[in-house]
């Protein structure tokens, strides 16, 4: 087996697979045989990254979940078109060009020309898709990078338009004021999702400032703010109406102070001291009046400043309002309001006529932060550096009562790094409250895994979803497509390029990017002789991103009939932060064009985060490069990795290296060297010229009860991998997949080691057996190889490309048949052309599965009985003893029947038995604990009598229980099933007893711990032959390569040499009739292959194997024996006679009486083989 190394260096494997499907183009291939059989179609969106920075552990997830699941989809008889998309406009972009550039004021790009500025975006955006198509490549995922979609081509950016006029037909747009996250840095407001992807903890100021009450002398409202410079746009404070207020005259100054009375520490802090009491706060306050917030609405105030107090509308400025959105949580309870800067307070100020919808409101803060000359005070500064400014200026003013410092949690840009304000931008709109509720409606129709991101958090965010701000004040992004008059009496939406051409009278452009589009203008219709302009926005990219399910194909200007039969996309899939992004934008996009959700089917993953549990950062390096993981560990590891983890039910992952190393140790190499393992023995089946031809037939008929078990656990997986998968529970197949890894190499190749190697059974019996289990072997590799393809697709292809050579349909794969239809093991030239197989209902065995289950329970706590005693496995035991809590009668039959050899060879014991229930009593008993939990409310204040009979039951009361099913006890009726827990606990006297009790108290194994010198001379014995299985692996032999084996000892020692006389039998039955012998057996012309030093049986033993050799009888002349030397044993045959002529002398030397086959041949024949004695 030369072609399959001892050691499979996996990255190397899948460099070369992905090397061959390269260059075979297996991808496409696979879509075209899809194409040719007609597949019905299975739409899949991916959506688009940016390409401004490399693949990192999240797009790795992702795109490992979309590639497994289109695979499968591939696989199962479905077309699936994947196309990589690339996000290429937007602040991203724009930041990274604003840094290399040196922009740090808008004016700057319109100086330098929005054309140079944008041809210099275009020229970074593609920039890592060649390192992005090599590392999703690597990784095993098939997606068509050659026809990929950007959001810059004009074909995508066409149908952007498109859509926005839809919504702008069914009046679904608008254009007005919205207060928003806002970037100084970058100029441009940000959704409330970017706004949440970066909160930093900060220290800012915490002030309390005093407005003066009009018409009540020396009487002031109190307000607390974090934002000091918001404070010169102060339009009006507001109470909450049902909240009590007082108004409290301060003893120390006689000034009397307005606020919610719940917030009077934050005037008095000594209220907060633990030594505070009730009757010391006439040393600091005594309340005037109370009232709730309502009776203070309306009441009127000195303005702080005075820069907005004569614009228009000021006479409804500078009083008090009332909402419930204020607390008392923190504060005083009276918020001041900015209306150009806070959500709530442009809301607020709204509702009650401050400012009216459309009007200007005051907002003295340029683009990039800085304040007006509105504000003289600190014109030209940056909001939050002039703080200490106004703070200063209030201070010097009198109206500064309280200044303090607070640690809070605060947004930053996520792109760069700097605290964001809240700031009023005028916006195009699409009116999302006016379609909430079909948007809910629509989102019910949907499956999402897991269910409760549907339910909870989206949801969730649905029920409360606000008009969506959809345009940028930008330039590197499509621009939307209205053109109007100054004053927007007069509006066109554009919905095409053609349509542009109609109304403007100019060719049709090839671009749609600012640098075309913005000089165009479209003839008025109103006011014949004036011109319309485009407006200066350009769409969020979010609204691009949302558009992806029609502008990747150019809808509706191509394939419009196609694309309409597969929508909605039967499968998406993105990480948790995107149910406030692409989630939400595909559906408020799709229900506002079709009411009709954008997707069937949604798999959401979680975060993958560093080691330590923090976010994933280039800056502190404090994760592996995923290039050097896939090196190290192959891309199949790493896949399994990632999906065989809570990061696929939408929680965290912390990342682990060698989480990845455990997947290639505890699955890959197991399961290669299964296969290897199977490969070696097909070969030595198939020595002296027989053909290995897989059989349906013999491995159906088979009575082998692990051949009947493996078979129905195979069948069991295909059908459970095939139910989750339809429901999209990654999160259930991957361990499923793992776990049948285990019972496949721990299991049934264990188990079955000698049979599969001819050594069970004598001649063609021991061959048959062989065969029988190969076929099984075979059929269940292939069946794993296919199922588990999509998941693991390089070790798969590998595995097939050595299986397929058995198919009788292989030497079809000539001349282009590989990559034909109909597909089929053997003939495909890939196994991912294959259509995954379904499972045989006829194989399904579900007492075989529970047997063998019950079998690995049993050996499982015999082992650790083993080892509480500190017996090695290679010593014997004499008895193991089982007892099973209510078992059924297959499972007995089962374990004590065919399965009972192999809990024997297992265990290493010479008997085995399991207890009958009528003597369990004298063995273990069985107790019952009523479920607190679920008890609880049910039993109420009869818990404690009812767990005192409980506990008190006798073994054979708590197993009548059991068989009625019920406890009945104080008038309640207790569910054996669901309300309490059996356990069995051993019980039987004699310290030579070593139980373990399996951890849900359903089974207890005792194990006879007895030694006696014929269980130590069998524990030698296995020592000895597990040293002569490794000499053997050492030196590099084949199963089917013959040896001797002989040992010595120290001077005076014979415990093996005891051993192996007592034992020839076990040697037998391992080495096909032969066992080892002493040195001085050995014949002097014995050539060792591998010799080396072993300890057994607590002495170190010289142990070796040796080519195979004629033995001579002792008397044989030495010219015969110098020929006989010389001559291979497989020569000759058992007492056939040998004519050979030395030096003119004849001899004629007979088999069994003059020379033997082998040196143990010899010591049988010549009786030299005693009870306890070679010698």
């Amino acid at each position: 087996m030369s072609s399959l190394p001892g050691a499979l260096d996996f990255p190397s494997m899948e460099e070369e697979i992905v090397d061959k499907w390269t260059k075979e183009d297996t991808f496409q291939t696979q879509n075209k045989l899809s194409l040719d059989r007609g597949d019905k179609k299975y739409t899949f969106y991916d959506g688009p990254p940016f390409a401004t920075g490399l693949p990192h552990y999240g797009h790795i997830l992702a795109g490992t979940i979309k590639d497994t699941v289109t695979r499968y989809a591939s696989m199962n008889g479905q077309y699936v078109e994947r196309r990589a998309g690339w996000d290429c406009h937007g602040l991203p972009v724009e930041y990274e060009i604003d840094q290399k550039l040196n922009i740090t004021h808008r004016d700057q790009v319109l100086e330098m020309g929005i054309d140079k500025y944008n041809e210099t975006c275009r020229s970074i955006v593609t920039r890592y898709t060649s390192e992005w198509e090599t590392t999703i490549t690597r990784l095993g995922r098939w997606i068509d990078f050659k026809n990929d979609y950007k959001t810059m081509d004009a074909s995508f950016m066409e149908s952007v338009w498109w859509v926005f006029r839809q919504l702008f037909d069914k009046g679904l747009v608008y254009q007005g004021y919205k207060v928003m996250p806002y970037s100084t840095a970058c100029t441009t407001p940000l959704s409330n999702f970017e706004a949440g992807l970066n909160y930093k903890d900060v220290n800012d100021p915490a002030i309390v400032v005093t407005f003066p009450v009009k018409g009540e002398e020396n009487t002031f409202f109190v307000a607390w703010t974090t934002t000091p410079w918001t404070l010169p746009s102060n339009l009006a404070l507001c109470v909450h109406p049902e909240l009590e207020y007082v108004k409290v005259k301060d003893v120390a100054t006689e000034r009397l102070f307005y606020l919610v009375k719940s917030r009077l520490p934050q005037l008095y802090p000594v209220m907060n001291s633990k030594k505070w009491k009730p009757a010391k706060a006439k040393d600091h306050y005594e309340i005037v009046s109370t009232c709730p917030g309502k009776d203070l609405v309306g009441k009127t105030y000195e303005p702080l400043f005075d820069f907005f107090a004569n614009t228009p509308r000021s006479n409804e400025y500078f009083r008090v309002l009332s909402d419930t959105y204020v607390t008392d949580d923190a504060g005083t309870g009276i918020v001041h309001q900015a209306p150009a800067f806070g959500e709530d307070d442009y809301r607020v100020c709204l509702a009650h006529g401050v400012i009216v919808k459309g009007g200007d409101i005051p907002c003295p803060v340029d683009a990039d932060g800085n304040f007006t000359d509105e504000v003289p005070l600190v014109k030209g500064m940056h909001v939050k550096a002039a703080d200490e400014t106004l703070i200063k200026t209030i201070k010097e003013m009198g109206r500064l009562y309280q200044k303090d410092n607070l640690f809070h949690s605060y947004p930053f840009c996520w792109r760069s790094d700097t605290p964001l304000i809240y700031k009023a931008v005028p916006s195009w709109f699409v009116k999302v409250e006016d379609i909430r509720d079909k948007i809910v409606a629509n989102n019910k129709e949907t499956y999402w895994v897991p269910i409760e991101i549907k339910e909870g958090r989206f949801h969730n965010w649905l029920e409360g979803a606000r008009d969506w701000a959809v345009s940028r004040n930008r330039f590197w992004g499509t621009p939307i497509p209205i053109w109007a008059n100054e004053d927007l009496s007069e509006v066109v939406c554009i919905s095409s390029v053609k349509e542009l051409a109609d109304l403007s009278g100019k060719p049709e452009v090839t671009d749609l990017h600012r640098e075309t589009v913005d000089s165009i203008e479209i003839p008025s219709k109103k006011t014949p002789g004036t011109m319309l302009k485009r407006v200066d926005e350009v769409f969020d990219c979010w609204f691009e991103s949302g558009s992806m399910p029609y502008a990747q194909s150019h809808y509706p200007f191509e394939n419009k009939e196609e694309w309409e039969k597969g929508y909605p996309a039967d499968f998406i899939a993105e990480g948790l932060d995107q149910t406030r992004g692409w989630f939400y934008t595909l559906m408020v996009l799709s229900t506002a064009l079709f009411d009709k959700p954008a997707f069937k089917n949604n798999i959401v993953n979680g975060m993958v985060l560093a080691q330590d549990g923090q976010k994933m950062s280039k800056r502190k390096k404090n994760y592996p490069d995923p290039n050097l993981v896939i090196s190290k560990y192959g891309a199949d590891a790493l896949r399994m990795y990632l999906v065989n983890s809570p990061v696929v039910r939408a929680e965290s992952l912390k990342f682990r290296e060698d989480g990845v190393l455990g997947v290639v140790k505890e699955v890959f190499l197991p399961l290669y060297n299964a296969f290897r393992f199977f490969m070696q023995n097909i070969e030595r089946w198939e020595h002296g010229g027989k053909k290995f031809a897989p059989d349906i037939d013999t491995l159906r008929q088979s009575t082998n009860p692990t051949d009947i078990w493996i078979q129905a656990e195979t069948q069991g997986l295909i059908k459970f991998v095939h139910e989750e998968m339809q429901a999209y529970r990654l999160y259930t197949v991957m361990p499923a997949l793992v776990s049948f890894g285990g019972q496949l190499t721990n299991w049934y190749v264990r188990l079955n080691r000698d049979r599969l190697k001819g050594m069970e059974g004598e001649g063609d019996e021991a061959e048959k057996e062989a065969e029988t289990g190969l076929q099984v072997l075979y059929d269940v590799l292939l069946d794993v190889t296919m199922i588990m393809a999509p998941f693991t697709p390089f070790i798969t292809e590998f595995f097939y490309q050595h299986l397929r050579k058995f198919q009788p349909s292989y030497a079809e794969a000539a001349n282009g048949g590989g990559n034909s239809n109909p597909v089929m093991p053997g003939k495909s030239d890939s196994v991912h052309f294959l259509m995954l197989p379904k499972y045989d209902e006829g194989r399904l065995n579900a007492n075989a599965v529970e047997a063998m289950q019950t079998l690995q329970s049993v050996v499982e706590q015999g082992r650790y009985a083993r080892e509480k005693r500190n017996i090695s496995l290679r010593t014997p035991i004499k008895t193991v003893v089982a007892v099973l809590r209510n078992p059924a009668p297959h499972v007995v039959e089962g374990i004590t029947g065919p399965l009972k050899k192999y809990v024997l060879s297992e265990l290493n014991a010479w008997d085995f038995q399991v207890v009958p229930k009528e003597n369990e009593h004298d063995w273990v008993t069985l107790s019952l604990t009523p479920n607190f939990k679920l008890l609880g409310k049910k039993l109420g204040k009869k818990m404690k009598a009812v767990k005192e009979y409980v506990s008190a039951m006798t073994h054979d009361d708590a197993v009548k229980c059991m068989e009625a099913g019920k406890i009945e006890v104080e008038d309640a009726v207790l569910d054996c099933d669901t309300e309490v827990t059996a356990k069995l606990d051993f019980s039987r006297d004699g310290e030579h007893w070593e139980p373990a009790v399996k951890g849900d108290g359903s089974i207890v194994v005792a194990v006879d711990c007895t030694q006696d010198e014929a269980i130590l001379s069998a524990g030698v014995a296995r020592e000895l032959l597990n040293g002569i299985q490794q000499l053997r692996k050492n030196a590099g032999l084949e199963i089917k390569d013959k040896v001797e084996a002989f040992f010595s000892e120290e001077d005076g020692v014979t415990v093996v040499e005891n051993a192996v006389a007592r034992n020839v039998g076990v040697f037998e039955a391992k080495f096909k009739g032969s066992f080892p012998l002493p040195q001085r057996y050995a014949p002097e012309f014995s050539v060792p292959i591998k010799t080396d030093n072993v300890e057994v049986g607590g002495t170190q033993v010289k142990l070796s194997v040796c080519r195979p050799a004629l033995a001579v009888a002792d008397s044989l002349d030495p010219l015969a024996v110098k020929v006989l030397s010389t001559l291979d044993p497989a020569t000759f045959s058992e007492g056939k006679d040998f004519s050979l002529n030395v030096d003119g002398k004849a001899f004629t030397v007979v088999e069994g009486v003059d020379f033997w086959l082998s040196s143990d041949s010899k010591a049988k024949s010549t009786g030299a083989l005693k009870a306890d004695t070679f010698a």
